[in-house]
């Protein structure tokens, strides 16, 4: 695979310096059809698999892992099973030949495959991101249900009016800007910061 820097080197070099294809490849030392397929594509495209690849011992055992893998989830951490505790059940009750590491990067991959991902939000000082929620609790011995407000001055967020009155005491003022979480309080919009 070629790197970038050639990419740009070439596609420089043919359309804007009007070089030839011919002249590319020699200068560069690389095929006339390689100088060809690079001005196609502004970056190298990679390879691509067409299928995936084939797993002769391990794919007869996918359905057991991924079925061992299932009933951890409901487990506590500590008493999940480890990629060596699986190869060990697979080879002890269902007759697995193959080795360990087959096993420990299946295990890996599907466990990260199933892992939660999150984007980090960055936002400018006096800006504001708010958050609502609903959660039973118990009050004077009674169960009911309590409606919560979460502001964060990041700038963060707001809710219903007096909580949001009280929230924008408790800052100081009415922030630059407040992003909801819920979007039909959206269209409240944008505030302007008051002294």
């Amino acid at each position: 695979m070629y790197s970038v820097e050639l990419y740009n080197w070439v596609r420089k070099a043919c359309p804007v310096e009007g070089m030839s294809a011919r002249e590319a490849a020699r200068l560069f030392g690389i095929d006339r059809k390689t100088v060809s397929k690079i001005l196609q594509h502004s970056v190298p495209p990679g390879y691509q698999r067409k299928e995936p690849p084939l797993r002769p011992k391990l794919d007869p055992f996918v359905a057991v892992i991924d079925q061992i893998l299932e009933k951890d989830k409901s487990k506590l951490k500590k008493q999940r099973h480890t990629a060596k505790r699986i190869h060990a059940r697979l080879r002890d009750e269902h007759g697995f030949t193959g080795g360990i590491t087959i096993v420990t990067d299946y295990v890996r991959g599907s466990k990260r495959r199933t892992r939660e991902v999150f984007v980090p939000l960055s936002h400018a000082p006096g800006h504001a991101q708010v958050d609502f929620g609903e959660t039973l609790g118990v009050i004077a011995g009674v169960e009911c249900k309590l409606h919560s407000f979460a502001m964060v001055d990041i700038g963060s967020a707001i809710g219903p009016r007096p909580m949001a009155d009280a929230a924008f005491a408790f800052f100081g003022g009415v922030p630059l800007q407040v992003l909801y979480d819920n979007e039909t309080l959206s269209a409240i919009g944008p505030r302007t910061m008051v002294e």
